[in-house]
């Protein structure tokens, strides 16, 4: 093929690869099979190795991913990803739209409905028509930059072309994974014997955040897009926003709506109520914002929310199950929450199983009995709930629930303060859930943000003795050698009462022999489950012989095995060997057997006995005892785990005592603590009345607190903490003020300036001691009036006598004209 035939043809492939992706993601519905698509992409990839000049960035093979991504960087957002108001009736709906109205002092406006979809928030950064970053929602001011994954959704643009497209802009919508999607890739998994997911929801979210992002291409992720941000994006208005999204070849539900009364609204919600079950994805309510950007300035905001959207809930899918039983889980804290299991009931897309019941309260409020049959719904249509108890259906004998007395995990007497409803658990040093949830806790992105420490390899250090506490994760790196192999699943062991070790007869009979895969053994134990073990260790013999695989070898593997068996002298457990009777096997004469059961006896886990007798092994034998192992921790996890705790010193005050765990400090009180006290010394010398003179804290967090540090255990942590350099200060940076001709003033700008953009405004006020306020009301000082200030705007000012000035008059003010 010619240079000139390959461009043709890769600018033909192209052309069809994103009709069919238009076809399938904007429009639900294809003309090829996946086949035939996968073989027009593969020939459009040959031809560009082949002709690498005429690879354009935007090319359809650029979707499929292969970039790994180690870990996901953060960025600020420039304009903040805000939580809506949520309301569940029309009534309270009207009363909204009241709000409104009183707000803006007429009814002159309308409002733009659209569903409210079940994926995960995205926002898009576009320069010069291309897409330079993707970031997750996070915690609506900061998330992850996610942009190699998102790049491979097919129907997102990676360049957008069209009229009066903005330098910048940013684009925010919902990613999901269309149920058809998720029910494919869950019958793969059932199909490979792999745990099923979820939900769309969640497996839309863990796939977001995936590191392969070739693995992210193959999900088939889609996304919705509902808002156009920037500083000159051309239009006052949302509804004309989001056609220009469409102009320029965005993914848009076609479901919105412009609606001219809240009587419409009403009547769009009306229309939804049933329909949405038709749409590819799940929904659970409908978000109306009002339609005009100077109208939404003009409302402002609450502390979280604005006050010019509201997102309907439709009511929750209920459904009757019976009550199977009870199960208690024990929290970090210790306390205890009573969870359901239920008959499975279909509700709202799901299959349901559990449902919480919160606590011993809830269980009396509900009068519930044994064998109940109950009616459950999902709150929110998200956490499964029961809502009440059908008592005609009780049997005569059933008996009332008694609420547990001693903690499930390790059977301490549960306690429960006056005015409560929680019991907990008081054994806080040696609950193992409570270790690891205090752990985790103090690992979490908003705490101290050590990434590398999953909860399976927590529990693993936990179990295995290596930590109790969450000071202890700084000392590892002094155990290192010793964790270099370290299993991190003990599902395949058991303990007899004398307390040898067994290894279950899937991981033996793996170890050792050749030749004969995992899969193989799997399916031959399945066969033999109702033989005895002797029985299964004889035909396991025969299934060698007709492999044909390393016979005479693997047969005597298997012989020396039922004779250390026999020497050991121990109980049979059906299933299981001892582990001493296969290392015996493995290690030959390097050790004798009555040392590896003296090992065995105390030891847990495979590498914990190797330890302990310390050998010299060549390659082969390791790598048979490889075999019997679970995963293990290689050199790459604990490098990366050594070097997340390292990094983890850097975190300031506020993280590190919101990491602490302290009963009832989140996120937000811990950041008002640290900035009141400056040191954790300070906080704990704190008098009950400086604590409650803090906005915020209540009685309930002043015993929280003094109950924390009465615990000499959290003295002696910190301490440990301390001298292994985490911030227990707050270092606050003097801020230097560029003048201070605007202190004490309030001041607000509104329409178009021409020295400043929004955000550079706000900064200029700030930086002169002016505190910026971002709507009208008499509080302010004046008004800064630009070009197109919002009549509405103007009229409510004028109306409170609150000076406007213009842009030349407030540059004056500070000396900078």
């Amino acid at each position: 093929m010619t240079p000139q035939e390959a461009q043709h043809r890769i600018t033909e492939l192209s052309k069809q690869i994103n009709y069919h992706n238009q076809l399938y993601y904007n429009e639900d519905r294809t003309e090829i099979s996946d086949f035939e698509f996968d073989q027009l992409l593969q020939e459009l990839i040959d031809l560009e190795k082949q002709f690498p000049e005429f690879l354009d960035a935007d090319s359809p093979s650029q979707r499929v991913g292969g970039t790994i991504t180690k870990e996901f960087e953060t960025a600020e957002h420039e304009y903040r990803m805000l939580s809506l108001g949520n309301t569940y009736s029309p009534e309270e709906l009207i009363a909204f739209d009241e709000r409104v109205a009183k707000g803006l002092g007429h009814r002159n406006y309308e409002y733009f409905c659209e569903l409210k979809f079940d994926g995960v928030a995205i926002s898009l950064v576009y320069e010069n028509g291309r897409l330079i970053r993707a970031v997750t929602r996070g915690d609506g001011t900061k998330g992850d930059v996610v942009t190699e994954n998102i790049k491979t959704i097919r129907n997102i643009p990676l360049h957008v072309i069209g009229e009066n497209v903005p330098d910048k802009f940013e684009v925010r919508g919902e990613i999901f994974l269309p149920r058809k999607e998720f029910d494919k890739i869950n019958a793969e998994r059932e199909a490979n014997g792999e745990a099923l997911l979820a939900n769309p929801r969640n497996a839309a979210s863990g796939t977001v955040k995936m590191q392969d992002s070739s693995i992210v291409a193959k999900r088939r992720l889609n996304c919705y897009f509902y808002q156009l941000l920037g500083e000159e994006i051309g239009v006052e208005e949302h509804d004309k926003a989001i056609h220009l999204l469409e102009q320029w070849g965005f993914n848009v539900s076609p479901t919105y709506a412009k609606c001219a009364s809240v009587q419409d609204v009403l009547s769009y919600i009306n229309e939804w109520q049933d329909k949405r079950f038709e749409l590819p994805l799940d929904t659970d309510g409908v978000v109306l914002k009002v339609n005009n950007y100077d109208q939404r300035e003009e409302l402002g905001f609450t502390a979280k929310i604005p006050r010019w959207a509201i997102a309907y809930k439709y009511q929750a899918e209920s459904a009757i199950s019976q009550l199977l039983s009870i199960t208690y889980q024990v929290g970090r804290t210790g306390a205890i929450t009573p969870v359901a299991n239920l008959a499975p009931v279909y509700l709202a897309g799901t299959t349901v199983k559990r449902a919480s019941l919160h606590n011993a309260n809830e269980i009396e409020r509900l009068g519930l009995h044994e064998g109940d049959w109950v009616s459950i719904e999902k709150g929110g249509e998200i956490i499964p709930k029961i809502t009440a108890v059908i008592p005609e259906k009780r049997k005569a004998a059933a008996r009332p629930i008694a609420y547990i007395q001693h903690c499930p995990e390790c059977h301490t007497e549960l306690t429960r303060k006056e005015g409560e409803a929680k019991h907990y658990c008081p054994n806080h040093a040696g609950c193992p859930p409570q270790i690891l949830g205090r752990i985790e806790h103090f690992l979490h992105k908003r705490a101290m943000d050590i990434d590398s420490l999953g909860t399976e390899r927590i529990k693993t250090l936990i179990d295995q003795g290596y930590i109790k506490n969450y000071a202890d994760l700084y000392e590892l790196k002094t155990q290192k050698d010793r964790l270099l192999g370290l299993e991190m699943s003990q599902d395949q062991y058991q303990k007899t009462e004398e307390r040898y070790l067994y290894i279950s007869l899937l991981k033996a009979f793996f170890a050792l022999t050749e030749g004969i895969s995992l899969s193989a053994i799997q399916k031959f134990l399945a066969e033999e489950q109702e033989k005895s073990l002797d029985e299964t260790i004889k035909s396991f013999e025969l299934f060698i012989r007709k492999s044909n695989k390393k016979v005479a070898q693997n047969t005597g593997n298997l012989l020396l095995l039922k004779d250390q068996i026999h020497y050991a002298g121990l109980p049979t457990l059906e299933e299981y060997v001892p582990v001493s009777a296969v290392l015996k096997v493995l290690l030959g004469s390097r050790v004798s057997l009555e040392e590896l059961l003296r090992v065995s006896a105390h030891c847990s886990t495979v590498h914990a006995i190797l330890l302990e007798l310390n050998l010299d092994l060549p390659s082969e034998v390791e790598d048979r005892i490889k075999k019997l192992k679970a995963n293990t921790f290689q050199e790459g996890v604990i490098s990366n785990m050594m070097e997340g705790i390292e990094k983890s010193k850097q975190q300031a005050f506020p993280k590190v005592l919101f990491a602490l765990g302290i009963r009832n400090i989140g996120e937000n009180t811990a950041q008002i603590l640290a900035k009141e006290f400056k040191t954790i010394d300070s906080l704990k010398s704190a008098t009950a009345e400086q604590l409650l003179a803090v906005n915020g804290v209540g009685e309930t967090l002043v015993q929280s607190i003094r109950e924390f540090f009465e615990d000499q255990e959290n003295l002696t942590n910190i301490e440990r903490l301390r001298t292994h350099g985490l911030n227990f200060e707050l270092q606050e940076e003097e801020r230097i003020l560029a003048s201070n001709a605007l202190e004490g003033m309030k001041i607000l700008a509104s329409g178009k300036l021409n020295h400043f953009k929004r955000d550079e405004i706000i900064d200029f006020v700030e930086a002169n001691g002016g505190t910026y306020v971002k709507s009208v009301s008499k509080a302010l000082d004046f008004i800064i009036e630009g070009e197109d200030m919002g009549p509405s705007k103007k009229e409510k000012a004028e109306k409170l006598g609150v000076k406007l000035i213009s842009e030349e008059e407030f540059l004056q003010m500070v000396g900078k004209n």
